[in-house]
């Protein structure tokens, strides 16, 4: 599958228009037009096709978490390397609230039940098999 395939996939599927992703790219300040685009949508035998790049795919992917997400908040740029997580690790986002929020689950009454996973048996390897612990 080429870069071309990928872009037309995500266009179709995301519903995008060309003025979309022109709009995508200039979030991480890639300048690209309308025509531009227009010759990485054509058929591959089409005089006018241009097979697209990996920088450019590469910057519409950040642009459109940009587009999906929204912009990185500034602590958050920072923060893989001053709490010396892993490079490339995202972490969630922190919420300023400081009350918790009611859950929307009910909560069950009753027992609680235990369960035990037991892997394998005298034969070899098995699946999973999920037994109620007796109280």
């Amino acid at each position: 599958m080429t870069n071309n395939d990928i872009i037309k996939k995500l266009r179709v599927a995301l519903e995008l228009r060309n003025s979309d992703i022109v709009h995508i790219l200039s979030l991480v300040d890639f300048k690209a037009t309308e025509t531009e685009l227009s010759a990485f949508f054509r058929a591959e035998d089409h005089p006018k096709y241009r097979p697209l790049g990996d920088q450019i795919l590469r910057n519409f992917l950040n642009g459109l978490i940009i587009h999906k997400r929204g912009p990185m908040d500034p602590k958050d740029k920072n923060q893989g390397k001053d709490h010396g997580s892993k490079p490339g690790v995202l972490k969630a986002r922190e919420t300023t609230d400081s009350a918790p929020k009611p859950s929307s689950k009910p909560q069950m009454k009753g027992p609680k039940t235990s369960y035990t996973i037991q892997k394998g048996g005298p034969k070899g390897p098995k699946r999973p098999r999920i037994t109620k612990d007796k109280p």
